[in-house]
Protein backbone atom coordinates (compact mmCIF):
# COMPACT_ATOMS: atom_id res chain seq x y z
CA UNK A 1 0.00 0.00 0.00
CA UNK A 2 1.60 3.20 -1.28
CA UNK A 3 -0.21 6.47 -1.79
CA UNK A 4 1.11 10.32 -2.20
CA UNK A 5 -0.19 13.33 -0.66
CA UNK A 6 1.76 16.85 -1.43
CA UNK A 7 1.01 20.17 -0.04
CA UNK A 8 1.78 22.61 -2.25
CA UNK A 9 1.98 25.70 0.31
CA UNK A 10 4.18 23.83 3.00
CA UNK A 11 6.25 21.80 0.79
CA UNK A 12 5.75 18.13 1.99
CA UNK A 13 5.48 15.46 0.29
CA UNK A 14 3.57 11.74 2.20
CA UNK A 15 4.18 8.66 0.79
CA UNK A 16 2.34 6.31 2.91
CA UNK A 17 3.83 3.01 3.74
CA UNK A 18 1.81 1.63 6.43
CA UNK A 19 -1.67 2.81 7.52
CA UNK A 20 -3.13 0.65 10.81
CA UNK A 21 -4.54 1.58 13.88
CA UNK A 22 -1.14 0.28 15.63
CA UNK A 23 1.14 2.04 13.14
CA UNK A 24 1.42 4.77 10.69
CA UNK A 25 4.28 4.68 8.80
CA UNK A 26 5.50 7.36 5.44
CA UNK A 27 8.32 8.17 3.31
CA UNK A 28 8.16 12.47 4.12
CA UNK A 29 9.95 15.08 1.51
CA UNK A 30 10.18 18.95 2.73
CA UNK A 31 11.58 21.66 0.18
CA UNK A 32 14.30 23.64 0.93
CA UNK A 33 13.33 25.98 3.53
CA UNK A 34 10.23 24.36 4.50
CA UNK A 35 8.67 23.60 8.02
CA UNK A 36 6.29 22.11 10.22
CA UNK A 37 3.24 25.28 10.53
CA UNK A 38 3.57 25.20 14.63
CA UNK A 39 5.14 23.56 17.60
CA UNK A 40 2.43 20.79 18.68
CA UNK A 41 2.72 17.89 20.70
CA UNK A 42 1.38 14.17 20.59
CA UNK A 43 -0.30 13.56 23.94
CA UNK A 44 -0.26 9.36 23.96
CA UNK A 45 1.79 9.14 20.35
CA UNK A 46 5.57 8.28 19.45
CA UNK A 47 7.10 10.00 16.76
CA UNK A 48 10.03 8.80 15.28
CA UNK A 49 12.08 10.32 12.77
CA UNK A 50 15.25 9.01 10.53
CA UNK A 51 16.84 11.17 8.52
CA UNK A 52 17.77 10.20 4.95
CA UNK A 53 18.91 13.26 3.06
CA UNK A 54 19.59 16.76 4.20
CA UNK A 55 19.99 18.57 6.99
CA UNK A 56 16.78 18.41 9.62
CA UNK A 57 16.24 21.00 12.66
CA UNK A 58 14.14 19.63 15.78
CA UNK A 59 12.57 22.03 18.31
CA UNK A 60 11.84 19.49 20.80
CA UNK A 61 10.96 21.17 23.99
CA UNK A 62 13.82 24.08 24.54
CA UNK A 63 16.16 21.95 22.87
CA UNK A 64 17.24 22.17 19.30
CA UNK A 65 19.29 18.71 17.43
CA UNK A 66 20.54 18.99 13.82
CA UNK A 67 20.04 15.84 12.40
CA UNK A 68 22.12 14.40 9.75
CA UNK A 69 21.37 11.50 7.29
CA UNK A 70 21.44 7.94 9.69
CA UNK A 71 20.10 10.05 12.38
CA UNK A 72 17.13 8.62 14.30
CA UNK A 73 15.19 11.04 16.23
CA UNK A 74 12.19 10.05 18.42
CA UNK A 75 10.01 12.55 20.72
CA UNK A 76 7.99 10.78 23.11
CA UNK A 77 4.28 11.39 23.92
CA UNK A 78 3.83 14.91 25.50
CA UNK A 79 6.67 16.23 24.07
CA UNK A 80 6.75 19.67 22.10
CA UNK A 81 7.99 19.53 18.98
CA UNK A 82 8.41 21.10 15.49
CA UNK A 83 10.97 20.64 12.68
CA UNK A 84 12.24 22.12 9.61
CA UNK A 85 14.59 21.47 6.23
CA UNK A 86 18.01 23.07 7.52
CA UNK A 87 20.02 22.63 4.61
CA UNK A 88 20.43 23.07 1.14
CA UNK A 89 18.07 20.95 -1.24
CA UNK A 90 15.28 18.79 -0.30
CA UNK A 91 15.04 17.06 3.18
CA UNK A 92 13.97 13.58 3.04
CA UNK A 93 12.97 11.10 6.15
CA UNK A 94 11.11 8.04 7.34
CA UNK A 95 8.57 8.57 10.21
CA UNK A 96 6.68 6.88 11.92
CA UNK A 97 3.81 7.82 14.42
CA UNK A 98 2.55 4.84 17.06
CA UNK A 99 -0.33 4.79 17.50
CA UNK A 100 -1.80 5.61 14.22
CA UNK A 101 -5.01 7.27 15.49
CA UNK A 102 -6.34 9.82 13.03
CA UNK A 103 -3.20 11.37 12.11
CA UNK A 104 -3.28 9.89 8.00
CA UNK A 105 -7.07 11.68 8.44
CA UNK A 106 -5.72 14.90 9.28
CA UNK A 107 -2.83 14.86 6.78
CA UNK A 108 -5.36 14.20 4.30
CA UNK A 109 -7.41 16.92 5.23
CA UNK A 110 -4.43 19.06 5.47
CA UNK A 111 -3.24 18.54 2.15
CA UNK A 112 -6.68 18.94 0.82
CA UNK A 113 -7.11 22.76 2.51
CA UNK A 114 -3.77 23.48 0.94
CA UNK A 115 -4.86 22.36 -2.43
CA UNK A 116 -7.68 24.36 -2.55
CA UNK A 117 -6.09 27.61 -1.67
CA UNK A 118 -7.53 27.62 1.74
CA UNK A 119 -4.23 27.82 3.69
CA UNK A 120 -1.72 31.09 4.52
CA UNK A 121 1.54 30.73 3.24
CA UNK A 122 2.60 29.49 6.48
CA UNK A 123 0.57 26.65 6.38
CA UNK A 124 -2.17 27.40 8.69
CA UNK A 125 -6.28 27.68 7.67
CA UNK A 126 -6.80 30.87 6.29
CA UNK A 127 -10.29 30.78 7.98
CA UNK A 128 -10.69 30.39 11.51
CA UNK A 129 -13.10 28.14 11.40
CA UNK A 130 -11.55 26.07 9.25
CA UNK A 131 -8.61 26.04 11.89
CA UNK A 132 -11.13 25.32 14.82
CA UNK A 133 -12.62 22.64 12.94
CA UNK A 134 -9.04 21.16 12.66
CA UNK A 135 -7.97 21.50 15.99
CA UNK A 136 -11.29 20.00 17.60
CA UNK A 137 -11.46 17.29 15.64
CA UNK A 138 -7.97 15.89 15.68
CA UNK A 139 -6.63 17.34 19.10
CA UNK A 140 -5.81 13.23 20.43
CA UNK A 141 -3.75 13.46 17.19
CA UNK A 142 -2.13 16.83 17.60
CA UNK A 143 -2.56 20.14 19.95
CA UNK A 144 -1.29 23.21 21.03
CA UNK A 145 1.80 23.25 23.58
CA UNK A 146 0.32 24.14 27.36
CA UNK A 147 -3.04 22.59 26.24
CA UNK A 148 -4.25 19.34 26.60
CA UNK A 149 -6.55 17.80 23.80
CA UNK A 150 -9.68 17.80 25.95
CA UNK A 151 -9.25 21.94 26.66
CA UNK A 152 -8.12 22.15 22.73
CA UNK A 153 -11.39 20.78 21.79
CA UNK A 154 -12.72 22.82 24.58
CA UNK A 155 -11.41 26.17 23.27
CA UNK A 156 -12.59 25.21 19.71
CA UNK A 157 -16.51 24.38 20.27
CA UNK A 158 -18.01 27.81 20.12
CA UNK A 159 -15.80 28.94 17.12
CA UNK A 160 -17.34 26.06 15.40
CA UNK A 161 -20.86 26.40 16.87
CA UNK A 162 -20.66 30.51 16.20
CA UNK A 163 -19.18 30.39 12.62
CA UNK A 164 -21.54 31.26 10.53
CA UNK A 165 -22.39 28.41 7.76
CA UNK A 166 -21.72 28.35 4.01
CA UNK A 167 -22.02 25.41 1.55
CA UNK A 168 -20.43 22.21 1.94
CA UNK A 169 -16.51 22.19 2.58
CA UNK A 170 -13.93 19.27 2.94
CA UNK A 171 -13.94 20.23 6.60
CA UNK A 172 -17.22 20.02 7.57
CA UNK A 173 -16.76 16.73 6.65
CA UNK A 174 -14.94 16.54 10.31
CA UNK A 175 -17.24 15.06 12.97
CA UNK A 176 -16.31 16.78 16.20
CA UNK A 177 -15.47 13.73 18.83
Amino acid sequence: MSSTLENPVTGERFTFTEVTPERLAFDFALREGGKVPIPHVHATQTERFEVVSGTVRFRLGLRSVLAQPGDVVAVPPGITHAFANAGAGEARMRIEVTPALGMHAMFTEVVELAQAGRMNRRGLPRNLRDLATLAHAYADEAHAPGLTARLQRWLMAPLIRRAPTTAATSTQRLAPR
